[in-house]
């Protein structure tokens, strides 16, 4: 009898306390909150600050507070302009166009290879896709340079050299970026590609669809989910690219292959407008926030074509 008014006691005791079992519950959690407070809320929470001021990282030792000055600035520039342009430029070649077409393509090709076929094909693409940027940045350097080997091959098939880290420095980069990036889309293309039906398929071509008649009225509407979240990771990883474009041309020449990130990092630690700089970077998240919302929204519109 005793035991049991000891257990409606304390039945009773969590129904009456329920903020005390949900923190009980949550201690262990506390740490992890913590340190995301310390080392993400904090400093993101600076930088929005810091895109607000004046700060710089020589002469005054102080910061004013500046408003939107930073800002009326960046847009008022045609050198921030021009780095949007070449941002754009660079996100949709390297991006949009090639490493997500490429990465279909090659997964289209080992969904109908052999295994050893695939096995060579990933393994050559994804150990281009492991190497650091600067690494790859440096190989694809002394591909195009003025005495690498596009130019030789050149010369030896009779054709002029070519510099095109000179005379076409976003073009040369965007290339570098698809060989090291189209890994990523592969792998999602054909992680996608294997849960589609092999007998959809055959019945379309049993009801006499060809083979890009099968591929586009059948196979990609079956995937396009894993497209429109292929296209939104790699456009914002593609517009965050650095590494692999200072080490190519740090922008050059002319400012040519000058994006978004670089002019931030040129204004913050070159200039050392770090306040500046700093607002070029809340920039470039308002555009990647900008490519976000329009694959959301045309993914919800896949989904309710009416």
């Amino acid at each position: 009898m005793s035991s049991l008014a000891v257990g409606s006691r304390s039945s009773g005791t969590a129904r009456r306390n329920p903020a005390s079992v949900t923190l009980l519950r949550g201690m262990p959690l506390a740490p992890a909150v913590v340190l995301l407070a310390v080392f993400l809320v904090g400093p993101i929470l600076y930088c929005i600050y810091s895109a607000f001021t004046d700060m710089a990282l020589t002469g005054s030792a102080g910061s004013d507070f500046v408003g939107l000055d930073n800002f009326t600035r960046a847009f008022s520039s045609a050198d921030f302009r021009q780095s949007v342009y070449y941002t754009v430029i660079f996100t949709v070649v390297s991006a949009i166009i090639g490493q997500n077409v490429l990465g279909m393509v090659l997964a289209l090709l080992m969904r109908a290879g052999n295994r050893v076929v695939r096995a060579v094909v990933s393994a050559i693409v994804i150990g281009a896709w492991v190497l650091p940027e600067v690494v790859t940045g440096y190989l694809w350097v002394a591909f195009f340079g003025t005495d690498g080997s596009l130019n030789h091959m050149l010369t030896a098939i009779g054709l002029s050299p070519q510099n095109i880290l000179f005379s076409t420095p976003i073009l040369a980069v965007s290339i570098a970026n698809i060989w090291r990036g189209t890994a990523f889309s592969m792998l999602v293309y054909s992680a996608a590609l294997s849960e589609v039906p092999r007998e959809i398929e055959e019945a379309a071509i049993v009801d006499g669809a060809g083979t890009w008649r099968k591929l586009l009225s059948v196979t990609l509407p079956m995937v396009r989910r894993s497209i429109a979240t292929n296209l939104m990771l790699i456009t914002l990883q593609t517009l965050s690219v650095f590494g692999l474009i200072w080490t190519m041309t740090k922008g050059g020449p002319s400012n040519k292959s000058t994006t978004l990130p670089v002019f931030a990092y040129q204004q913050a630690f070159q200039f050392s407008q770090l306040g500046y700089g700093t607002a070029l970077a809340l920039v470039l998240l308002l555009i990647g926030g900008i490519f976000s919302l329009i694959y959301l929204r045309a993914l919800r519109l896949g989904d309710n074509p009416s």
